[in-house]
């Protein structure tokens, strides 16, 4: 099975395409789409569809995962990141991918075995379980596959009737 993960942004947003057949993790691919700072808000969310959707229609996976919202102290910019996640979700939509979403506890709790672990200890598990040499960076990206691993995970035992099903055809 494919998962797709997203570290939702309106400056960065990271990606990561995982395969998790067997236990194990592959990666596929990954990445971030950036956008300028000065450039009017709507062109941007723009561009973070348009690249997303061109991501999303080259990968086909069978799931994306994304990092759910919290509140921020600063609303401003939680509105701002609201919409981003918004126009993913709908390049997503567009698609026909299903969509999984996870806080944070639940990825950090997924990718270390403890809730409260601390961003680098997340980004290193990370690596390890992808046995990617080095952490991905922007920090974004890593956050992605994480956020990947944990749907796969998290849909444990759908997962594996998934895997089971498409070997039998």
């Amino acid at each position: 099975m494919v998962v797709f993960g997203i570290d939702p942004g309106y400056a960065i947003v990271g990606w990561g395409a995982i395969k998790f057949q067997a236990n194990t993790y592959k990666p596929l691919g990954f990445g971030s789409v950036e956008t300028q700072a000065h450039t009017d808000f709507n062109e941007r969310l723009e561009y973070i569809y348009d690249e997303l959707y061109s991501i999303l229609s080259r990968c086909r996976p069978d799931a994306l995962a994304i990092e759910r919202l919290y509140f921020q102290n600063n609303q401003k910019t939680a509105i701002m990141v609201a919409q981003a996640r918004g126009v993913t979700l709908l390049a997503a939509q567009k698609l026909k991918i299903p969509i999984f979403e996870y806080t944070p506890l639940q990825v950090k709790t997924a990718v270390t075995g403890y809730g409260k672990a601390k961003k680098p200890q997340v980004m290193e598990m990370t690596r390890r379980l992808l046995n990617l040499p080095e952490v991905p960076k922007p920090d974004d990206t890593a956050d992605a596959l994480a956020i990947a691993i944990c749907h796969a995970q998290a849909a444990g035992s759908e997962l594996r009737r998934a895997l089971n099903n498409n070997d039998q055809r």
